[in-house]
């Protein structure tokens, strides 16, 4: 037990061996809980249900034509699917009867035009193709920063996913777990998303944007998504957090959607003059890689982004996009 868990329990046990006015108690309370909330590893367990832990996914090992394929052209169905496509197919990321979870970006109440959220036909044709490979359901979901409700709806990600025949639905609290990250681990005991981790795929499908504090949002910093607990407390140590959360989800499959991309005032965008259209997917099954060769769409560099060179010191993937099996394909 640390120093400030045991200052907790000294803290609860004036609490409960004194007397007080009901107003006197209620101050002491608000005391109460916000020292409990000064304690990270302490909220983390408060923000996850008890009772069950969550042990890291293992990738599905798949063994694709290209390290990396990008497709461009002006048809956001079409490079989606050539993306795909050119890695060897869906086929090799989903079997028949899987339980499929795509991760898009939902979190912001922006038009698919502001290019705040993860392009809606670029999942919408992702769920399709879950589905062609024999899929049994495909998820959707996002741990939003604004209403869920507005966002779902304004992303054009809910009708998407539905007209694909998809599930999408709300992250409910009651199903964060925390994480067996490892004691030693930046995360550990951080509430992961219970369906985030119980699936035989995982597709992550990031958009490419510009970031206030990490410079961009590409996809290891999507999966802050399946992440419960306190945004603001993941936001220390963050690109270490990132990688480790990277490590524990091992996306099968990630796919940037750089249809649109957002230049400035990420991650909630708002101003057109923002976006510029890029009209290009990327795929591949290695995030390092896939964020690495984002990053050259906004004249950066992969050691650029803290996470991305976590990620690769952590042996998540390459930063070398120069030594990667490349495939660049315009449809």
């Amino acid at each position: 037990m640390d120093k400030r868990e045991s200052g907790i329990n000294r803290l609860m046990n004036r609490i409960f061996s004194m007397q007080y006015s009901r107003k006197g108690f209620l101050r002491f309370l608000g005391v109460f809980i916000g020292t409990l909330l000064l304690s990270s590893r302490t909220s983390r367990r408060l923000l996850a249900k008890t009772g069950k832990t969550l042990n890291e996914r293992k990738k599905r090992q798949v063994k694709t034509d290209y390290d990396i394929a990008v497709a461009k052209g002006i048809d956001p169905y079409g490079i989606t699917r050539t993306a795909i496509k050119t890695l060897g197919g869906m086929d090799k990321f989903v079997k028949k009867g899987d339980i499929v979870v795509i991760k898009p970006n939902i979190g912001w109440d922006r038009t698919p035009e502001q290019a705040g959220n993860t392009n809606p036909y670029v999942v919408e044709t992702l769920v399709k193709m879950c589905f062609e490979s024999g899929a049994k359901i495909v998820k959707v979901f996002d741990n939003t920063c604004n209403s869920a409700r507005r966002t779902y709806d304004n992303s054009g990600i809910f009708d998407a996913v539905k007209r694909a025949g998809g599930t999408i639905f709300y992250v409910n609290d009651w199903k964060f777990y925390p994480g067996n990250f490892g004691k030693d681990a930046a995360m550990d005991e951080w509430p992961i998303f219970h369906d985030a981790v119980e699936c035989d795929c995982f597709i992550n499908v990031p958009i490419a944007k510009h970031h206030r504090l990490t410079e961009l949002t590409l996809s290891m910093k999507n999966l802050m998504g399946v992440c419960g607990g306190s945004r603001g407390t993941m936001h220390w140590n963050i690109a270490q957090k990132l990688a480790e959360v990277t490590k524990f989800i091992k996306p099968d499959l990630t796919v940037i959607d750089a249809y649109r991309i957002l230049l400035r005032n990420g991650p909630t965008g708002g101003d057109l003059a923002d976006v510029e259209q890029k009209n290009t997917v990327i795929a591949s099954t290695d995030p390092v890689l896939a964020d690495s060769y984002a990053t050259t769409l906004f004249g950066l560099k992969p050691k650029d982004i803290g996470y991305i060179k976590s990620g690769y010191e952590m042996g998540l993937g390459s930063m070398d996009i120069s030594k990667a099996k490349l495939k660049e394909v315009e449809v």
